[in-house]
């Protein structure tokens, strides 16, 4: 590995070739990791990656006039101290918009301090005025993302974007982890107070709590995560649904069984039945937020299911 400051000029082109050409490439992955759900977006990545090899051309052209046709391969991770390897974002999918438009920023100014630095070493005229020429191209008043959304996403083509990564937001997060919490909640009501009044010892309806909690949560992950592959529904990777599911689930139930480590029986119960009303309180709140559900529906609807399940955990319990 070589330190940047021991290239030669012809290192420095060769490796700014190199990274206009890799860089145009990454631009092409986020087009079509993009075009789908958001092509006015990848339309703007697939001009940032033809402004990548007019750049490349240009450099290559002055490279073949002042060091002949052999290009030497060097690459970021050949110089020390500088460029980094990138980690492939451009191979994920479901891509983030926002996150994919951060990357490109990031490129972009990695772009402009290269060229400013190879600038700066450059002894050959011609060399620094053109990287002098490509960093200002990098930089400028603002960052060609910018440049290129202003002139193709045009306000109704951001609207739907923005509609369209709310709905995968969704689709993707608040579905499944509602789905979760509500499980979670209401489905460990029965054996959390089951044992509570069957047994009136706080450590042992805490235990009861905890297992049911880890058991729904385990069953409810691996049942989203089977559910379906996303590829036609749009709901994302069923790894990540089932991760988020099984993890609120299971917070769902691990809330109410919290109080119970308190060893006083009807302080530690008090407690608990509080915890469950600020959870469906949140449940409702959520369906209203997000799903669009009147809210005082929303409540009635989870309040009485909740009550019910409740109410038959304690006469269980009771008997």
């Amino acid at each position: 590995m070589k330190r940047f400051s021991d290239l030669t000029e012809q290192e420095v082109l060769a490796l700014a070739i190199t990274n206009e050409e890799e860089d145009s490439r990454i631009y092409r992955g986020f087009a079509e990791g993009l075009r789908e759900q958001f092509p006015a977006s990848a339309k703007v990545f697939d001009e940032m990656a033809e402004e990548e090899v007019h750049h490349r051309t240009m450099l290559y052209d002055l490279y073949r006039e002042k060091f002949g046709e052999y290009l030497p391969l060097i690459r970021r991770q050949d110089v020390q101290g500088f460029l980094h390897p990138k980690k492939p974002l451009w191979l994920m999918r479901p891509l983030g918009l926002e996150e994919v438009r951060k990357f490109a920023e990031n490129m972009e100014f990695e772009a402009e301090r290269y060229y400013r630095k190879a600038a700066e070493s450059a002894r050959d005229a011609s060399v620094r005025e053109l990287l002098v020429t490509l960093a200002e191209a990098e930089a400028g008043h603002e960052s060609l993302a910018h440049k290129l959304s202003a002139k193709i996403l045009t306000e109704d083509a951001r609207a739907e974007e923005h509609e369209t990564a709310r709905r995968m937001f969704l689709l993707q997060y608040v579905q499944p982890g509602l789905v979760g919490l509500m499980d979670g909640s209401v489905s460990t009501l029965a054996p959390l107070f089951a044992a509570a009044f069957a047994t009136h010892n706080t450590w042992e309806t805490f235990l009861v709590g905890m297992a049911a909690s880890v058991g729904a949560g385990i069953s409810m992950g691996f049942a989203e995560a089977l559910s379906d592959d996303g590829s036609l529904t749009g709901r994302g990777a069923p790894w990540l649904r089932g991760l988020v599911s099984g993890l609120m689930t299971t917070i769902g139930g691990v809330g109410h069984a919290l109080p119970y480590l308190i060893p006083d029986f009807y302080v530690a119960t008090v407690a608990a039945v509080i915890v469950v009303a600020i959870e469906l309180a949140v449940i409702s709140w959520i369906r209203y937020k997000y799903m669009d559900t009147p809210f005082l529906k929303a409540a009635f609807q989870i309040v009485v299911g909740g009550v019910l399940v409740f109410i038959s955990g304690i006469l269980i319990g009771s008997s």
